[in-house]
């Protein structure tokens, strides 16, 4: 029963299921140790990252960029690589903008287009920053695991960005 006094549904799962397929210990041990360390090593990462005066989203705003041609990229695009709203994007580039790291531009070839450019700052920012972040992304992770585990890690999160874009 529910506060109102109907009957509650029954429990489903997400492919509309009346039944639920529980985690075994194996599966639940598995599920427990991601959850548990997911968070605390991206706030580990955070933290570090902080020391260079940038988050994790704006060193993700920087690496897009510096990846695409004429480190540039439609605002839409890189809103979409980032899984943020325009209004999101917007927020995540004013820092950015204002420390004259990112310079918004209207597209040369479509005027209607708006373009987020990594700016001669914004590389030497980047460029002062990656060498810490890297040393973090190794202390936190990488120099854990070995050439079996990398590849397992790998493999797996392959399968499951497939899944979650499928």
């Amino acid at each position: 029963m529910t506060s109102t006094g109907t009957q509650a549904p029954p429990a489903a799962n997400l492919n509309g299921a009346p039944d639920v397929r529980w985690l075994d210990n194996r599966e639940m041990s598995a599920w427990l140790a991601y959850i548990e360390t997911q968070s605390d090593l991206m706030m580990a990462l955070e933290t570090d990252l902080a020391k260079t005066g940038l988050t994790l989203g704006d060193y993700q705003v920087f690496v897009y960029l510096t990846g695409s041609e004429g480190q540039s990229m439609r605002m839409c695009d890189l809103a979409g690589m980032l899984q943020l709203s325009p209004s999101g994007l917007t927020r995540r580039l004013d820092g950015l903008v204002s420390a004259g790291w990112v310079e918004r531009r209207t597209s040369d070839s479509d005027r209607r287009v708006m373009l987020a450019v990594l700016t001669d700052a914004g590389r030497r920012k980047l460029a002062l920053s990656a060498p810490l972040h890297v040393d973090s992304v190794r202390l936190r992770l990488i120099d854990h695991l070995d050439n079996t585990d990398l590849e397992a890690m790998t493999r797996i999160f392959g399968k499951i960005r497939a899944a979650l874009d499928s």
